[in-house]
């Protein structure tokens, strides 16, 4: 079962960064055609480039783990740009928001089974106490 959980964690969670990398990707190298999508959907353009940076970041966040507090802000950061982005293209009509709701449901997947394999930080907190005593 724990096995299980791990590969489904990795599996989900791998997709999930290599989406938020290769959407990062486009941002700087399809500036452009990136740029009027934006504009369409009511966002300023010069949000592009610290929008490209926080998805870099936070995937890398979410795959190293430096710390439970970056790792949980990374994935708040990510709940709230894809609130954002379903919202968006639900206003605008444009019937794109399949994107959105795909990354949301693999970043629900991921934080779950996040929660699974390693547990939360007071269950750590627990452990720790349990071993040191």
């Amino acid at each position: 079962m724990k096995k299980r959980n791990k590969i489904t964690y990795w599996s989900v969670t791998g997709l999930f960064c290599a989406m938020m990398l290769m959407s990062a990707s486009m941002y700087v190298f399809k500036y452009e055609e990136i740029a009027v999508n934006f504009a369409a959907l009511g966002y300023p353009v010069y949000l592009l480039y610290p929008l490209a940076a926080a998805k870099a970041l936070g995937a890398i966040t979410i795959l190293t783990k430096p710390s439970n507090f970056l790792k949980n802000l990374a994935y708040a950061g990510f709940f709230y740009n894809f609130v954002m982005a379903f919202g968006a293209h639900i206003m605008a009509g444009d019937g794109e928001f399949e994107g959105a709701l795909v990354a949301f449901l693999l970043l629900g997947t991921s934080y779950f089974f996040d929660r699974k394999v390693f547990g939360t930080s007071s269950e750590l907190k627990i452990v720790h106490e349990q071993v040191e005593a």
